[in-house]
């Protein structure tokens, strides 16, 4: 019964922080000071292609989690999950919000994102389901190449801001907020939304360590 009764919590929580992720996201696009490094490129890749933001997301997702197969990463439920919920809730969201007009409205739409955004990432990542698919990447580049996570993690970011600031996505103060801001919070969150282990573990849940791409600056 217990078991019962944490697994429902974990995949209550993998999915809360997933549609929580895609609104978070909705909120630094209408904010428009500055999105998060993946952000820039969907935003930047939106304006190239014509296709919603969410969309993009979820097309990025995908082609990313191709790349795991080289790497040999080992997807979960919430892997899966992350390509296809979060882009539905950013355009559902962005579907809803109204217009952000003046930096009295704008600044406070920004932090609201930010600080959303740390607290579903705590939520699907406590949750043991497996990492996202951009996160794996930076995981499985790691084991590939022996090099550090942090140096995985920026170079993938930088390549990411600047391919999607080249095809119009917003850089910006938010964008630097969301970099020193969101390691802090996540780890904040992640012990909030801790989920206790289940004796022996569990079986859908990917190897890897999304924690420590989230959590190292």
């Amino acid at each position: 019964m217990a078991t019962n009764s944490r697994l429902v919590r974990r995949l209550t929580q993998l999915y809360a922080g997933l549609v929580l992720y895609g609104v978070s996201s909705a909120l630094l696009v209408t904010a428009g000071l500055g999105l998060e490094p993946w952000g820039v490129l969907h935003q930047g890749l939106s304006e190239w292609t014509g296709l919603p933001i969410g969309q993009v997301s979820i097309v990025v997702g995908a082609a990313v989690l191709l790349l795991w197969v080289p790497l040999r990463q080992r997807p979960g439920l919430g892997t899966v999950s992350n390509v296809v919920v979060v882009g539905l809730a950013m355009d559902g969201a962005l579907a809803l919000l109204p217009d952000a007009r003046g930096l009295a409205v704008r600044i406070p739409v920004l932090l609201a994102g930010v600080v959303l955004n740390g607290a579903a990432t705590g939520l699907y990542i406590a949750a043991r389901f497996g990492p996202g698919p951009r996160d794996g990447l930076m995981t499985g580049l790691h084991r590939r190449t022996g090099r550090s996570i942090r140096l995985m993690r920026t170079a993938v970011e930088v390549a990411v801001v600047a391919t999607g600031f080249a095809l119009g996505g917003t850089v910006g103060a938010g964008t630097v907020l969301y970099a020193l801001s969101i390691g802090p919070l996540a780890q904040f969150f992640l012990r909030l939304f801790a989920v206790p282990t289940a004796p022996g573990g569990s079986t859908v849940v990917s190897t890897g360590q999304p924690e420590r791409v989230i959590l190292r600056p």
